[in-house]
């Protein structure tokens, strides 16, 4: 506890621009927790499920059976019920749906990230403008007498120096947080493509050899 006391009392020193820093640190925070909770629920892909997409002849029924284990919130759930559910339709209209699946799930996983690549670029200037200020504070130390308080000075150092290290800081926490969500993201889009374009070519395959089983449409049509 003391120690925490200690910490902030050396923040204070950093002067007015300490508040926004540390709005923009607590707001970055909360944005990676945010992030992590979802990436962790919705980017999860059992192997069980990308080995049956790889084999040549999987079971539409099985895969099914896999895709509802995973769950409605699972992205990679989404993106391959979609196709599996116009299985029945042409090619060019199962790779338009699978296309605006995976648009929104692109937007879901996007969201709040814009905010932390804002707060890399607005943190260090922040922190630059703290350095600004605590340096016009020791100038007019300085310059206000020819008698010059050390402590007034040293004062007006120790807030530049705060609030520089904090914004740096700060925007590192962010920097690192965007660059390992924006891998993710692409990581697994680049994977629904991958595993999209497998069952497509299934159901080529299906339609080219008369196999494609009746869909609820095409079923309702038959009685």
């Amino acid at each position: 506890m003391q120690e925490l006391r200690t910490a902030w009392q050396a923040i204070q020193y950093g002067g007015a621009m300490v508040y926004p820093l540390l709005a923009l640190g607590v707001l970055a925070i909360a944005i990676i927790i945010d992030r992590g909770v979802l990436y962790a629920r919705c980017l999860r892909m059992p192997a069980v499920v990308a080995d049956l997409v790889e084999t040549f002849g999987f079971s539409w029924a099985e895969l099914e059976k896999q895709l509802k284990q995973l769950g409605p919130r699972n992205a990679y759930g989404r993106f391959l019920q979609v196709i599996a559910d116009n299985r029945n339709q042409p090619a060019w209209w199962v790779e338009s749906r699978a296309g605006d699946e995976a648009g929104r799930i692109e937007k879901t996983l996007a969201r709040g990230l814009w905010v932390l690549e804002t707060i890399v670029t607005a943190a260090p200037l922040l922190g630059l403008l703290g350095t600004i200020t605590g340096m016009m504070q020791s100038f007019n130390v300085i310059g206000a007498s020819t008698l010059v308080a050390p402590t007034q000075v040293t004062a007006g150092v120790a807030q530049a120096l705060i609030a520089t290290a904090l914004g740096l800081l700060i925007a590192v926490l962010a920097l690192f947080a965007f660059n390992l969500f924006s891998r993710m993201q692409s990581q697994s889009l680049d994977t629904m493509e991958r595993l999209g374009s497998r069952l497509v070519d299934h159901i080529r395959l299906d339609q080219e050899g008369g196999e494609a089983a009746p869909g609820p449409r095409s079923a309702a049509m038959a009685r």
